[in-house]
């Protein structure tokens, strides 16, 4: 029996549907959520401070109330309040860098066909060496994990532990909460040199330099320095294949005190590897984007931690946004 009963109509409705993302992701380039912000502003007035025609401004603004992302009254657009929750830059819940980075990824989604027919990404991963892209892509990532950090640093319980390892921690967001959540804890975010500078500000930000250290390296190959007694590892894995998911975990392992937590963040696909949908696509998006990267189930993650000598290895009843999950063992 099918998953879902399809008809013409909703087969149309899904190959179209790009037509509505276009729509939002237009919205955030142009910052038009942000332009309007609290204010009531006609078409010609937010034309002029976009410094762009008239005609094409107002098409999206209509658009846009259409999709319920805006409101009109007569001449008048204003942001809903779920638009200045999650899509006006100064709000502390907004959203648009990792928005922004879906709208990056859009040119390498488009040839699919083929990187399936190749089964070779048609995006070359490049660390994100251009500034604009690397910064979406970064405080993309910020913006998921303060969704998620600040209820799980309360959740799982670090008592006892002292120096956590946030392995990609990129901005540093799981390092920062876990830190707040247990005042005793230190940290150290391994990264690329080219984020730092991200960790750096943020990290600054919740005022925990102190506390808070970052170490320029590559993980696949460099030896990790250091000694921990907990690492985390969120949405690192998906961006290698299985042989490199174990180097990563052996050469964390390496640096890990006796009796060591180590917690696995990332999308999870069921048994079958047919779903959910959101970890299927993810896996879509890493043969696009990546050389071997992909998502993997629960027991391919329980495997890879216990062929790097990781013993107890469960999956933890946390269940994410985008069906992301944790998978724990102890060293």
């Amino acid at each position: 029996m099918s998953k879902h009963q399809w008809t013409a109509g909703k087969l149309l409705s899904l190959s179209g549907g790009y037509w509505q993302t276009c729509v939002l992701h237009a919205g955030i380039q142009i910052k038009l959520f942000s332009i309007i912000g609290d204010d009531a502003l006609t078409a010609l007035e937010t034309a002029k401070e976009l410094k762009a025609p008239t005609r094409g401004v107002e098409m999206l603004l209509n658009a846009l109330c259409a999709l319920g992302l805006l409101r009109k009254r007569k001449d008048l657009y204003a942001n809903t309040s779920e638009s200045k929750t999650f899509l006006v830059e100064k709000s502390a819940r907004y959203i648009g860098h990792i928005i922004t980075h879906h709208f990056h990824l859009m040119p390498a989604w488009s040839q699919l066909p083929h990187a399936v027919m190749t089964g070779q990404p048609v995006r070359k991963r490049s660390s994100f060496g251009e500034a604009e892209e690397r910064e979406g892509f970064l405080m993309g990532m910020y913006n998921l994990a303060m969704q998620i950090a600040p209820g799980l640093s309360k959740e799982i319980s670090l008592k006892g532990r002292r120096h956590l390892l946030d392995l990609g921690g990129g901005p540093g967001t799981y390092a920062i909460h876990f830190c707040l959540a247990n005042p005793r804890l230190k940290a150290t975010v391994y990264d690329l040199p080219t984020t730092e500078p991200f960790a750096a500000k943020t990290i600054k930000r919740f005022g925990l330099s102190h506390r808070i250290d970052f170490t320029a390296g590559n993980y696949l190959e460099q030896q990790i320095k250091g000694l921990y007694d907990i690492a985390w590892l969120s949405h690192v894995l998906h961006g290698e294949g299985p042989e490199d998911c174990e180097r990563i975990l052996m050469n964390v392992v390496s640096t890990m005190e006796s009796g060591g937590l180590i917690l696995i963040h990332d999308f999870i696909l069921d048994e079958n590897s047919d779903g959910p949908l959101f970890p299927a696509l993810f896996s879509l998006n890493m043969l696009i984007n990546t050389d071997e990267g992909r998502s993997y189930t629960e027991t391919q993650l329980k495997e890879m931690l216990e062929r790097a000598g990781v013993r107890e290895a469960r999956r933890l009843a946390f269940r994410g946004p985008n069906d992301s999950g944790i998978v724990s063992g102890v060293i």
